[in-house]
């Protein structure tokens, strides 16, 4: 009842203070102009009724951008989009009886031949008032029509006290150094206004001061498209639409346009920002402001929502990763810290009297155990105390990280206007339609005649396309048993190398050379793995273009997965754990010995691979992202120099300088998209043998934020502003990333560490067993433990050393040592399993069993008590409801009022009028 009340009375001198600065009949007659008057500093992007200084921002404006090609010929109506064709290019019927069409829309055209070719013919179109206006209130766009009203809540007085506190200490800070400075951006009305669905008839209702800066570029633009959906190009119920124009090539591109240069001569601060671009490239892609927060709102306007939701996302989630790359960073610096107090490490780096069996048959040979020593020390960095806690951390981290982003989302779609939003009934993409033209049924929603995909044909379909996709993933099995046979054969041949450094440091020197491999096979794939994809999803024939590019993403993710991290499995889960034992190894085609673990564990390995794949990956990204169209670009330009005159470009109007700029991807944000999603992956799935992979991830997204948005305002053409509610399929594999994080980060801590039989020996072998401590003095011994005896005659004759190991007593050895907790030679069953083999693995199979039930449990506990829609958007939502069905009775009552007093005025008053 108090918000009511409360609502009831703010509500009235909002209604009064807003003026309609032209009625209907100015609205169809008046001409075009720029919308940049926003821009420049003042106050002219307020509600305010001093329509003549808009007016005059206006002209100077549309006077300083008149020539850069933003206008037709007159000077007055705004380039909305632009269609390009070639002269040489046969569709010219298809073509004229699209423009015919586009015309009896009432759409404006103008043409222009290229400066560079006369082959090349732009279309400019222009929608005037009266279309924009018709197909606004078919497309439901929702424009503002009044100012929102804020109230402060009620707050306890614990929280004001607590707030009275904070302030405080904020004065002893830099006044918000993220934030852009407020007099460089302008203030979007939309964004304070309340917005309803556009109508005609209730014009009067919204907030216009200039019919041309109503809708804004971006706005107009996507109702241009929308209009050039559905036009026909031929006689016939399903031959419309540009896109299909685009396929057959009778156009060669279609985007809309650019608002003038990025760049210009005066200073922002001084002079203002010339057009949005420019105020982008100033605010959000210059290297400068790296550390300051993105104008999201200005992104929208410019972009859209789908675009402005990609880089939100993004956003938020560099800001999520400050607090796991702080953690990850903490454990590697313990790890550092504790390193001179680690046992482990001590009595590996002082075993001088410990010989370590070959690693390989015959080159390989004896080794002590201390020359390890160094890699020991490595994998304590990595592998210490705080490994599980960060595990479970991180695993609490991707679930916090999915809940909040989700009330930001909703925060987001609030702000934008999307909560209400749903997407219209999709149009059949062309090759459905003209596969399946021959069958029909009425489409339930729509009540017309469609094409129709039998039920028989979709499974035979999806079958072979699951068939592909096997086939694609056996691909990348036999690439990794490639991998594996070549770590297995390097490994001989590198130890029988000529150089001492390679010779000593075999092992290291075969991992990091089958990384690197691996990585370009990796790649390779890639360009594989795409163009199968395409196939399989074309081959399956989905009927819609949301269905085509879900089926896309899933077959490409996949793919790229199982490409990127399956080395990685084999190597967490796999290398050394299926070797066999010294005199009874296991062999490829029985030839080949597996490979065996360092003797300071497979850890080190695994923490190479990581470090590897994810440096060079996110390296190769980041130089195809902006490299490739930087590379394509300059090549454009020098070769318009070299035809044209080194200031030939200077003249050249604005859509002939789109038109030389690369296209965007052809999928979209598919590939921003999906480098982030494997980034998040290799962040949580293997993160307990690498806690330094948040770090580096926040480090790359931090240069890739502004690398993209460089890439969209100066290197892309204008994309077309699309509307989006959400990042769609792309949440629900975060999802389940998060999931097999989970499972992952178990294994790598049970199997692949050392972390339970260091436990194990502490608790039950050790010098501490039977006490209740784990202490450094409690892992004496752990290593002589955690080592079994060989007899080296009882070697196979191709796995016999050829050195007999009388360089280091100056005997031949008798016995040597290798990982394993097996009996001595001379014992009943010999090389058999101890019993504190079976106590090791039973911890670890309890490790697994109570790690994932308990992070499964806190994940669900959070997102059972973080809900997806902050209160006080709730309250916010429910308070707008009421507070737009007052002010729409209180605009028609005052309507019907005004409507009175001039009907009294002119005498025809109505007996029976309302009210």
């Amino acid at each position: 009842m108090e918000a009511s009340s409360f609502g009831t009375k703010a509500f009235h001198p909002v209604a009064k203070d807003v003026n309609i600065l032209f009625d209907e009949l100015e609205a169809v007659n008046s001409p075009c102009k720029d919308d940049d008057s926003l821009l420049h500093p003042g106050n002219l992007t307020s509600t305010s009724d001093d329509a003549s200084r808009l007016e005059a921002a206006g002209e100077i404006v549309r006077e300083k951008t008149k020539s850069n090609g933003l206008y037709f010929r007159d000077g007055k109506c705004r380039i909305d989009y632009i269609l390009v064709y070639r002269k040489s290019n046969p569709q010219t019927e298809k073509r004229e009886v699209f423009e015919r069409n586009i015309r009896a829309e009432g759409l404006q055209m103008e043409k222009e031949s290229s400066l560079i070719n006369s082959d090349i013919i732009f279309v400019k179109l222009h929608a005037p008032w009266e279309v924009l206006g018709r197909y606004a209130e078919q497309m439901n766009v929702r424009m503002p029509f009044r100012r929102k009203i804020y109230y402060l809540p009620r707050r306890y007085k614990f929280m004001s006290r607590i707030d009275k506190q904070i302030s405080r200490f904020r004065r002893w800070l830099p006044k918000k150094p993220m934030r852009l400075d407020k007099e460089t951006l302008p203030d979007l009305e939309e964004n304070d206004c309340y917005t309803a669905p556009f109508s005609q008839q209730r014009i009067h209702h919204f907030i216009i001061h200039n019919k041309d800066t109503f809708f804004n570029n971006a706005t107009r633009s996507r109702i241009v498209h929308h209009i050039l959906q559905r036009i026909k190009y031929e006689e016939g119920k399903n031959k419309i639409g540009l896109n299909r124009l685009l396929t057959n090539g009778s156009y060669e591109a279609a985007f809309p346009l650019h608002e003038g240069s990025y760049r210009s001569k005066n200073s922002i601060r001084t002079h203002g920002a010339e057009n949005h671009r420019h105020l982008l490239y100033e605010c959000w892609a210059s290297w400068g402001v790296w550390y300051k927060y993105q104008p999201l709102d200005l992104v929208r306007r410019y972009f859209g929502e789908k675009i402005g939701l990609y880089f939100a996302w993004l956003g938020w989630y560099t800001g999520m990763l400050f607090p796991a790359a702080f953690i990850g960073l903490f454990v590697f610096l313990y790890g550092i810290i504790t390193l001179d107090h680690c046992q482990v490490s001590k009595e590996v780096c002082q075993a001088t009297d410990i010989i370590m069996c070959p690693v390989c048959d015959k080159y390989c040979p004896f080794m002590r155990l201390s020359d390890s020593c160094i890699y020991a020390k490595v994998t304590h960095l990595f592998d210490n105390g705080a490994t599980v806690f960060f595990a479970v951390f991180m695993a609490v981290w991707a679930t916090v990280f999915l809940e909040f982003w989700k009330r930001r989302r909703a925060v987001i779609a609030y702000d934008w206007d999307l909560i209400d939003w749903e997407e219209e009934e999709e149009e059949i993409r062309p090759q459905f339609e003209a596969k399946y033209s021959k069958k029909e049924r009425m489409n339930p929603i729509s009540g017309k005649p469609e094409p129709y995909q039998a039920f028989a044909d979709k499974c035979s379909r999806l079958i072979v396309s699951a068939s592909g996709i096997f086939f694609m993933i056996c691909v990348v099995i036999a690439a990794v048993f490639g991998i594996v046979i070549y770590r297995v054969v390097t490994v001989s041949t590198f130890a029988a190398f000529k150089w001492a450094l390679i010779r000593n440091n075999s092992q290291v020197a075969t991992t990091g050379t089958a990384v690197c491999i691996n990585f370009c096979i990796i790649m390779l794939l890639n360009v594989l793995y795409e163009k199968v994809a395409l196939l399989l999803t074309n081959l399956e024939q989905p009927r819609t273009e949301s269905e085509w590019e879900n089926s896309f993403t899933l077959k490409m993710f996949l793919f790229q997965f199982v490409n990127l991290n399956s080395s990685t499995f084999y190597i967490a889960f796999f290398l050394g754990r299926f070797t066999g034992h010294p005199g009874a190894y296991l062999r490829l085609i029985n030839r080949w010995r597996l490979e065996e673990c360092h003797p300071s564990g497979c850890l080190i390995d695994l923490c190479m691979q990581m470090g590897i794949i994810m440096v060079l990956k996110q390296t190769w990204n980041n130089f195809m992202e902006l490299g490739y169209p930087l590379i394509q670009n300059w090549w454009t330009r020098r070769k318009l120099r070299q035809e044209h005159g080194p200031d030939r470009k200077i003249s050249f109007p604005q859509w002939e300088k789109d038109y030389n700029l690369q296209p965007m991807n052809a999928y979209g944000l598919f590939d921003e998209y999906l480098e982030m999603i494997l980034q998040f992956g290799f962040t949580t799935i293997f993160v307990a043998a690498f806690p330094l992979a948040p770090l580096l991830a926040l480090l790359n997204n931090i240069i890739e934020i502004r690398l993209d948005a460089y890439k969209f305002v100066t290197q892309w053409r204008r994309p077309l502003a699309s509307r989006a509610k959400d990042i769609g399929i792309w949440y629900g594999i975060l999802e389940g990333i998060g999931i097999l994080s989970v499972i992952t980060n178990a294994f790598v801590i049970a199997i692949t560490s050392d972390f339970i039989p260091r436990l194990v020996y502490a608790y039950k072998y050790g010098p501490c067993a039977g006490q209740g401590e784990a202490g450094q003095k409690c892992m004496v011994g752990y290593v002589n433990a955690s080592l079994s005896v060989f007899r080296i005659s009882d070697f196979e004759n191709r796995s016999e050393p050829e050195s007999d190991g009388s360089e280091f007593s100056g005997t031949p050895l008798k016995y040597c040592r290798y990982r394993d907790y097996r009996d001595p030679p001379h014992s009943l069953v010999p090389y058999g399993y101890t019993l504190q083999f079976w106590h090791v693995l039973a911890a670890r199979l309890a490790f697994i069993i109570v790690f994932e039930h308990l992070v499964f449990c806190i994940k669900h506990l959070i997102s059972y008590l973080i809900p997806d829609l902050p209160k006080d958007l709730r309250d916010r939502m429910r308070r707008e409801k009421y507070l737009i069905q007052e002010m729409m009775y209180e605009a028609e009552l005052e309507r019907l009022q005004k409507e009175r007093k001039e009907r009294k005025k002119n005498g025809k008053a109505h007996h029976n009028e309302w009210p």
